[in-house]
């Protein structure tokens, strides 16, 4: 049972934040759903009065946004972790880590992804994994195993792992694969080799059936290398 907080003396009002969101991380983590962060019920959880929750978050959304956040430093963390050696390799890494830290933390990915920012402009929660996405795609541009702009290709990538979670996510009712993993796997391998083909494609392709041909022939010419030093992306 919460105990009512004694008044913040000056200079006391970061811990006072931190204990209002550490207060609301519990709440979160015991419903598994944004609904439970009422200001009363983070106010009672933290031992605080209800005005002392506005005076650091404007409204609910504010509050639900930065408790959210909260584990947003992870994403960071996990690109680094991924990075380094065949930057080919390195984003479909960073890129099955970025799935796996959705899925591991749904509640906060849909509050912080999925629906309108509390802030007006780009919500920071986005413009970290954007960031993140670029830098992984700017080493493969480097070495040219992609080419062209690094901000319009890892915005295609990150759509596609955007779009592969945020479905497992809002609807758990499909008859998803049982092995997620692969599932993952493949929107990664599928994403990142398109954008490997696409930045090379000319303006105006061939009928479908040379087309097809010509990746027949890649794919051919591909596998005759036989298999390299480093696993499949």
């Amino acid at each position: 049972m919460s105990t009512r907080r004694v008044r913040a003396r000056r200079g006391e009002g970061a811990l006072l934040r931190e204990e209002i969101l550490r207060a609301a991380e519990e709440l979160l983590a015991e419903s598994g759903t944004e609904d439970a962060l009422t200001v009363r019920a983070v106010a009672l959880r933290a031992g605080v009065s209800t005005p002392s929750v506005y005076l650091h978050f404007a409204d609910k959304e504010a509050l639900v946004e930065a408790v959210c956040m909260r584990v947003w430093g992870e994403l960071g963390r996990l690109f680094a972790d991924n990075q380094g050696g065949d930057p080919f390799l390195a984003l479909g890494r960073c890129a099955r880590a970025y799935a796996r830290f959705a899925l591991d933390h749904p509640v906060q990915y849909r509050v912080l992804m999925m629906r309108p920012s509390a802030v007006p402009g780009v919500p920071p929660a986005a413009a970290d994994a954007f960031r993140h996405m670029v830098n992984a795609v700017s080493a493969c541009v480097a070495t040219r195993v992609l080419e062209g702009d690094p901000e319009e290709l890892a915005l295609g990538l990150w759509s596609a792992v955007h779009g592969c979670v945020s479905l497992l996510i809002a609807q758990p009712a499909f008859p998803w694969p049982r092995d997620r993993e692969a599932l993952l796997d493949h929107v990664v391998r599928q994403a990142g080799f398109g954008a490997a083909v696409y930045s090379r494609l000319p303006r105006a392709l061939p009928p479908s059936a040379e087309l097809a041909a010509c990746l027949d022939d890649f794919g051919t010419r591909l596998a005759a290398r036989g298999p390299g030093d480093q696993p499949s992306p």
